[in-house]
């Protein structure tokens, strides 16, 4: 007994002992990759403030290290521990040992399911294979993604009859048993909806399945978001109803609606540089009858424009892809050389095409009573076009990726109640790319025409300007184009401009940004005018706000400085 106490006090003596020190700083060494990144989780676990050299510590080391070690296949890691020559750092220098190998992996499907590609997928792309080091990781994965599968395909009462991770460290194998019957995969049965002021043909034809389909519940998620997007309903809920499980394959799908309020007033007030200070009002009904026809209306108020719109649209049974829109439109201008009194009434089909472009054919009734410089007159015409439009964005106000494109062809004839031939085209594009999370550029270029032999005949509306804020920065706005002989403007056949800008995150929403402007609007032969300065950006939550500082490099001298200020989207 005697011999015995004496061989376990020196073996205590011999035990590596450091005196507790605070502050301390851990050191793992001997990992690497998804070893080192996994222990580094584990660890976090361990407040710094407990870190020491005792070996009470180090045994709470091991077993976290252990813990992360054996989630991914490795079950005999040794350790070594030391203390740097400073003693500030306790370093653990780890050999994570063999790792277990998948002996066995028994995974089968019982049900309908034993037919459903999509769960072989599952398996084929979980990574686990025969031969392959343990993932726990990847095992518990997959066994809540073939779950999750199940209930996405309308598997609802499909379970596991034996799932079993078994590991034998002796042998380094590793044992898999995923046994799944999923039972029958119920279908959409009837779709009852309450709380509809809508008729419920209307409602039903916004269902992305029919009835007797198979279950998707991704087809659940596309009827609730066609629904929010008509705009007719303040609250939206889709669901299959659960208590027919077992009472045949159909499922029914309950939806359960709530009116939009009937009408909506917004009011908004705003400044650019462009027109200074802009009040406006808008009144809108989201459903006027049980069709689920709607209207808006506007009214904005400046000091050069006052504009009135109002639109009434018609869908059709396509109710969120194709529809009828009938507009019209008067608006007031007093602008440097232009003074106008025009009205518009258009009538438009438009189309949402698959690929994402929006195709728009019209017909709109113009009439325009102008003084454009020395010229003072009125004009009639009737022009019918065909417009394309696609915008893209990922991202939130300010998007780091996106992109717009537009173009838009209309004709007039005096055959046909306009007071020359022309042939209108407007097109543009916006392009916005980003590098990382602080960089971000923007490139816009906009061009239009008017192909007429008789420009004198065309009213101020539909000749060109160039300047502003959204055009050529660093001058006036509507400030360019041909000028008559008595030195006014007269507006131009044709216009090109182009932008080209960097923005940098200074910090949160906050962006500088650098600009380069270049354009004309012109009869004949272009000027090109220049434009560059420097910017700020914001994005707020009601948009993104943009204060820049201009120079107009071909400006007058004494007019080259301008300062724009603006609020609306980029694309």
């Amino acid at each position: 007994m005697f011999k015995k106490s004496i061989i376990i006090f020196i073996t205590a003596l011999c035990l590596p002992r450091y005196v507790v020190a605070n502050d301390m700083d851990l050191s793992i060494k001997g990992l690497k990759g998804s070893l080192k990144s996994n222990v580094d989780v584990y660890l976090t676990a361990i407040p710094e403030k407990d870190y020491d050299t005792s070996l009470r510590f180090q045994a709470r080391l091991e077993s976290n290290i252990t813990e992360a070690l054996n989630a991914l296949g490795y079950y005999h890691p040794t350790f070594d521990f030391s203390v740097s020559k400073d003693g500030d750092t306790l370093i653990v220098d780890v050999t994570p040992g063999k790792p277990v190998l998948i002996e066995q992996l028994d995974i089968q499907f019982e049900g309908e399911a034993k037919q459903d590609k999509d769960f072989a997928a599952l398996v084929r792309l979980s990574g686990l294979k025969i031969g392959k080091r343990l993932n726990q990781g990847k095992y518990d994965a997959l066994k809540s993604g073939i779950r999750n599968l199940a209930l996405q395909k309308g598997y609802f009462e499909g379970d596991f009859t034996d799932s079993r991770l078994e590991v034998s460290p002796e042998r380094n194998q590793a044992y898999i048993h995923l046994h799944f019957d999923s039972g029958i995969r119920y279908h959409f049965g009837e779709t009852t909806i309450t709380g509809s002021q809508i008729e419920e043909d209307r409602v039903h034809s916004l269902e992305p399945y029919e009835k007797g389909d198979p279950y998707l519940v991704s087809d659940i998620g596309v009827y609730n978001q066609n629904l929010s997007n008509t705009d007719w309903f303040s609250s939206v809920f889709v669901e299959p109803d659960l208590s027919y499980l077992g009472e045949g394959r159909e499922l029914p799908v309950k939806v359960s609606l709530a009116p939009q309020a009937k009408n909506q007033l917004e009011t908004g007030l705003g400044y650019s540089t462009d027109v200074g200070v802009r009040g406006s009002l808008k009144w809108k009904k989201p459903w006027v009858n049980s069709l689920g026809h709607s209207f808006d209306s506007s009214f904005s108020l400046s000091k050069p424009e006052q504009t009135i719109t109002a639109g009434y649209r018609i869908p059709l049974d396509d109710v969120l892809n194709e529809y009828y829109r009938i507009q019209y439109g008067m608006k007031k201008v007093d602008n440097r050389d232009t003074k106008s009194l025009e009205s518009n009434l258009a009538l438009e089909r438009h189309w949402t095409l698959d690929n994402g472009w929006h195709r728009t054919v019209f017909i709109r009734y113009l009439l325009e009573n102008y003084e454009q410089g020395v010229q003072d007159d009125n004009a009639q015409f009737l022009l019918p076009g065909i417009s394309f439009s696609r915008t893209r964005s990922r991202g939130g106000a300010m998007p780091m990726w996106g992109d717009r494109q537009a173009v838009t062809f209309e004709y007039g004839d005096p055959k046909a109640m306009s007071e020359t031939q022309v042939l209108r085209v407007l097109a543009g594009t916006t392009w916005i790319r980003s590098l990382g999370d602080n960089h971000r550029g923007l490139f816009r270029i906009d061009g239009g025409a008017n192909i007429t032999n008789e420009f004198d005949k065309l009213s101020p509306s539909l000749r060109f300007f160039a300047g502003g804020d959204n055009n050529l920065r660093g001058y006036g706005y509507e400030s360019i184009s041909p000028r008559d002989s008595s030195g006014a403007l007269t507006g131009a056949k044709y216009i090109a401009t182009t932008s080209l800008e960097y923005q940098y995150r200074v910090v949160g929403n906050w962006w500088g940004a650098m600009f380069y402007d270049y354009g004309d609007a012109f009869n004949d032969k272009p000027e090109f005018k220049r434009g560059t300065g420097v910017g700020i950006r914001w994005e707020s939550p009601v948009g993104p706000v943009r204060l820049d500082f201009a120079w107009g490099l071909d400006a007058n001298p004494g007019d080259e400085f301008k300062i724009h200020f603006t609020l609306g989207p980029e694309l």
